[in-house]
């Protein structure tokens, strides 16, 4: 089913008042882009990012300043492992110092399987949680590449071959045996096949997605910079009673900016016990 005829289809019927186990939502039968942004005061759902960056424009202090500007009195700030970002304990240790005071969670971005190899346990149990994504896809293809699936040049030569491979990397990412809060990116696709989006995501892969999310028991990551997951597979994910969360996914001017993430929400019907709030660890 087309994305428009979905969103059309499940207005109709919230519209009709056809029992399907999720809130009325406002002149649902709009399309997404159309889809009016209700009130602060209206919104049923937590209005919070888990998934912010710092960088060499955006420390902790403006993320700070930024969150109180724009109303957001949850947020998660995240850093990478690898080798770019967090790569051993005295990494971990100085990320978790250089955050404690701040009124933030402290979350990780582990960029491939095996990434707590090389950090302790016990260090890893004092972030509040572990956000992963499948977008770096190893032996993607015939040739032996690496795709990492956000790049605007990621080669794509067989896209079937790909989903195939992407698909098993998914599976081994959520049942990966390392710490995972948080599934983020689900459903993104490299840009040279994104256009057939919508017969690549079989109605069987997003099932098989969303049985292993379910059964690994960790929320799912509504992302604004990617504007994934989509409104069907939200709804799916939601019926399975699987938890959300919202993330910007940035380390600059557009910290916080959820407008993506605000807009699904209410379109799906979200609600406050949709949710995944992280607990805070003893540091």
């Amino acid at each position: 089913m087309k994305r428009k005829e979905f969103i059309k289809r499940t207005g109709l019927m919230l519209a009709g008042g056809a029992t399907m186990g999720f809130a009325p939502v406002v002149n649902a039968g709009a399309s997404e882009a159309s889809q009016p942004e209700p009130d602060a005061g209206e919104r049923p759902f937590p209005i919070y990012d888990l998934h912010v960056h710092r960088s060499a424009t955006q420390d902790a202090d403006l993320i700070v300043e930024k969150a109180k500007k724009n109303g957001i009195q949850m947020y998660g700030i995240v850093q990478n492992v690898a080798g770019y970002g967090i790569a051993n304990d005295n990494d971990l240790r100085a990320f978790i110092a250089g955050l404690k005071d701040y009124p933030c969670y402290i979350g990780l971005q582990p960029m491939e399987i095996g990434w707590s190899k090389n950090l302790s346990p016990e260090l890893i149990e004092k972030v509040d949680y572990v956000l992963m994504d499948p977008q770096t896809v190893r032996d993607s293809d015939k040739y032996g590449d690496t795709a990492q699936v956000w790049e605007h040049d990621c080669y794509i030569p067989d896209p079937e071959e790909f989903m195939e491979i992407n698909m098993k990397h998914y599976m081994e990412v959520i049942n990966n045996p390392e710490r995972l809060d948080i599934f983020g990116w689900a459903l993104f696709l490299p840009p040279s096949i994104a256009r057939d989006y919508y017969r690549h995501w079989t109605k069987a892969r997003m099932e098989q997605i969303i049985e292993a999310v379910r059964a690994r028991g960790c929320a799912l990551e509504i992302n604004d910079l990617a504007h994934t997951p989509h409104p069907e597979f939200i709804l799916m994910a939601k019926k399975a009673g699987i938890k959300f969360t919202f993330g910007s996914d940035t380390r600059d001017h557009r910290t916080f900016r959820l407008d993506y993430c605000k807009r699904v929400a209410s379109l799906c019907g979200l609600t406050e016990k949709d949710f995944y709030i992280p607990v805070r660890r003893e540091r």
